[in-house]
């Protein structure tokens, strides 16, 4: 699912995009786009769609200035990208979870380098062709330098659009240095391309050399610095989907809960939809559609109702089968639910209509007319059917 939204850094609302599985959400991750570049870069774009499939939700936005966010971009500098990705991370914090993973792509990989000890929760953190510090950034424009030290600014042309660099940018990422990446205390994982010809491998390897463990450097071999082939983009995503399962724990990992045998555990997780759900050996979510205002992170009610009576009536008729050992091989029971089920019922003229549950049973056997009927009959045996069709009280009690 893709979302766009809108958060606000200083004075300036950013323009971001938030991708989310449309199942459950193993852990947030932040993604920094490269210098000059936005949101919707090719790369951050394809790698994002690539993590989300994996069951990682991804926000990427625009930085001050850039694309649909406010701002110009002349006034702006590495120390408002920093300020800007703690921004985000807010908003991720309050809104749904606080990023466990953060990716930067270029000079966004030195952003998320000198921002990682300012998100808590952040633990473990990726580089996709990187500098090692925020002044590599100025070779881009090196020619001008000159021009920006005498006037103060400058035009320059970055990858056929023109931009007006000041000399407030070139003193602030001079400021930077790399410090900080010795003082990581984050699992990191280095990705660079050996024939990247705009952020040369030396400066991945000053990155590797200058972090603690742990620490892990994958090579993206014939790869462009933009990873313009989509190939590359679905492999770094790929190595950083397998990568960060061994350092970031899922959000479901996070919920620990003790319960009694025989017990059901119903939990909020976002005071919304979304539920824990647990058992003695077994823990699942349950929410709402997004339709409805759920995010649709695990099966609705109605669902859970339904695969409780198709599972107990599945195995039902396994356990007849096998005891009169009729030839079955497969049995499939598929359900749906009607609040207004008129078809095959009796005294319809005089009712509006009644609530349902419909059960359509098939198996792969062979089974005479009699075997068919008895085996349907069976079917209304399961423990689940028959309390459905009791009179079920239930007793609710506050207990505190």
């Amino acid at each position: 699912m893709r979302q766009k939204v809108e958060f606000i850094s200083g004075s300036h609302t950013l323009s971001g995009l938030l991708e989310t599985p449309e199942s459950n959400v193993k852990f947030y991750a932040l993604f920094a786009h490269c210098f000059t570049c936005g949101k919707d870069v090719a790369a951050a774009s394809r790698i994002s769609r690539a993590l989300t499939a994996r069951g990682i939700a991804v926000l990427r936005f625009d930085f001050t200035g850039l694309g649909n966010s406010d701002g110009d971009f002349s006034n702006t500098n590495f120390s408002s990208n920093i300020q800007d990705l703690i921004a985000a991370a807010n908003f991720l914090r309050t809104e749904h979870s606080a990023p466990k993973l953060l990716i930067g792509h270029s000079l966004g990989g030195a952003a998320v380098l000198g921002v990682a000890q300012k998100v808590a929760e952040s633990v473990a953190v990726v580089t996709i062709g990187s500098p090692s510090d925020a002044a590599h950034v100025a070779h881009n424009f090196a020619a001008e330098i000159d021009d920006i030290e005498s006037n103060g600014e400058a035009e320059v042309n970055l990858a056929g659009r023109k931009f007006k660099i000041k000399k407030q940018f070139l003193d602030d990422i001079n400021s930077y240095d790399t410090r900080h990446i010795s003082k990581l205390k984050k699992a990191l994982l280095v990705m660079h391309s050996p024939v990247d010809t705009i952020v040369k491998i030396t400066e991945a390897e000053k990155i590797y050399q200058t972090a603690l463990h742990p620490k892990s450097f994958v090579s993206l071999d014939n790869a462009d610095h933009l990873l313009t082939d989509k190939n590359d983009s679905e492999y770094a995503a790929t190595v950083i989907a397998a990568w960060a399962s061994r350092y970031v724990p899922s959000e479901a990992a996070t919920y620990h809960s003790t319960v009694a045998q025989g017990h059901v555990l119903v939990e909020e997780k976002d005071h919304k939809f979304s539920q824990h759900v647990s058992t003695t050996s077994h823990y699942w979510l349950a929410d709402e559609p997004v339709k409805v205002g759920g995010k649709n992170t695990g099966p609705d009610p109605y669902d859970h109702v339904l695969a409780g009576l198709g599972a107990c009536t599945s195995m039902t008729l396994r356990m007849y089968a096998e005891r009169k050992k009729l030839p079955i091989e497969h049995i499939k029971v598929e359900l749906t639910h009607t609040r207004d089920y008129k078809d095959d019922c009796d005294n319809c003229e005089q009712q509006n209509g009644m609530e349902a549950i419909v059960r359509n049973i098939s198996y792969v056997g062979n089974l005479d007319q009699q075997q068919q009927q008895r085996f349907l009959e069976i079917a209304d045996k399961c423990p689940v059917h028959k309390t459905l069709h009791n009179n079920v009280a239930v007793v609710s009690k506050l207990v505190g």
